[in-house]
């Protein structure tokens, strides 16, 4: 799985920091205990004593004398309680309280990530996918074909492209999935089901990146031109190369100049080189594709990427309609 490098890093200290401050907190109610109940206080180093002797017998496999001071640990442990309890105390007062009890606050459980820090990541993966809002509202189970006809050949087009973009992201893997250019007008669900992919490919485990054609050629303008000069914030371009999924929005929204048509072949050209995938939606038909780019990227693009037509209805309007 690809999780998001800085996201990982981030959490993984996350982590490591609620399981020293757990056991700090358990560490400091064991010393209220003491001072309030000298006698928990002489049974825990007995219990440590006791703990040193089970290694003792198992190495000298005395099975006997084994039993005698489990017993003997039971015993003291069973006492412990019962003195916690008579000065006021939950009998587990002392124990390490950690967040996630199947991981003990460390992320793993037997080599394997937890459940607890994967959720974690999927989370982080969607702050930092560039569509969080999006994606808590566009969803492949709420997407609607019911805005075309039926019988319609806009009907069977948006099913097939719906099959294939769910069977997409349900199967995602970087290294055998497609590359995918999304053409038709707007309004017809191009950034809905990139959303909609985006969710389950984070919730997989990849590291997704979102933006719009006209953000993404911001950023590597400001790269190029700016960042150098001493400017606050931005210059960050290497997540366009390096995320498992790049989504671009709205490709043709954006100046068309020597700068931005190469920046645009450059990132197509390296992610197909690295063998990293890309989704790009665009309002432009294919035909104003050819004549709007160069000739290096439309065969690019038209020669290496699936290609998914969409056809109907502007959406949006007809909501509006039937709301009005």
């Amino acid at each position: 799985m690809g999780f998001n490098r800085e996201n990982y890093k981030r959490i993984k200290e996350e982590y490591e920091g609620k399981y020293l401050r757990a056991r700090e907190a358990a560490e400091m109610r064991k010393e209220e205990v003491h001072a309030a109940v000298e006698e928990i206080g002489r049974i825990d180093a007995e219990l440590s004593a006791v703990g040193l002797r089970i290694m003792e017998c198992a190495m000298k496999n005395d099975l006997n004398m084994l039993e005698s001071v489990k017993k003997r640990n039971r015993e003291l442990l069973d006492i412990r309680k019962e003195l916690l309890v008579r000065a006021g105390y939950p009998e587990d007062y002392t124990e390490v309280r950690y967040e996630c009890p199947l991981c003990g606050d460390t992320g793993e459980v037997d080599n394997r990530m937890c459940v607890c820090m994967k959720k974690k990541l999927i989370e982080a993966g969607f702050e930092t996918s560039g569509m969080s809002n999006l994606i808590e509202k566009q969803r492949f189970d709420n997407f609607s074909l019911e805005y075309y006809a039926k019988s319609s050949e806009s009907f069977k087009r948006m099913t097939i492209i719906y099959k294939t973009l769910f069977k997409y992201a349900n199967e995602f893997d970087p290294k055998t999935s497609k590359n995918i250019a999304m053409f038709g007008p707007t309004g017809l669900g191009k950034t809905h089901l990139s959303s909609a992919v985006a969710r389950v490919v984070i919730e997989k485990g990849y590291d997704v990146y979102y933006s719009g054609a006209l953000d993404m050629l911001s950023d590597f303008e400001y790269s190029r031109f700016k960042s150098g000069a001493g400017a606050p914030g931005g210059g960050n371009t290497d997540r366009y190369y390096d995320c498992d999924l790049l989504i671009v929005d709205d490709l043709g929204t954006e100046v068309s100049n020597q700068f931005t048509t190469s920046c645009l072949y450059n990132i197509i050209n390296t992610r197909l080189n690295k063998g990293r995938q890309t989704i790009i939606s665009t309002n432009l038909t294919q035909e104003e594709f050819r004549k709007r780019y160069w000739d290096r990227i439309t065969s690019r693009v038209l020669g290496e990427f699936m290609i998914l037509p969409f056809i109907g209805q502007d959406i949006r309007s007809q909501k509006l309609m039937k709301n009005n």
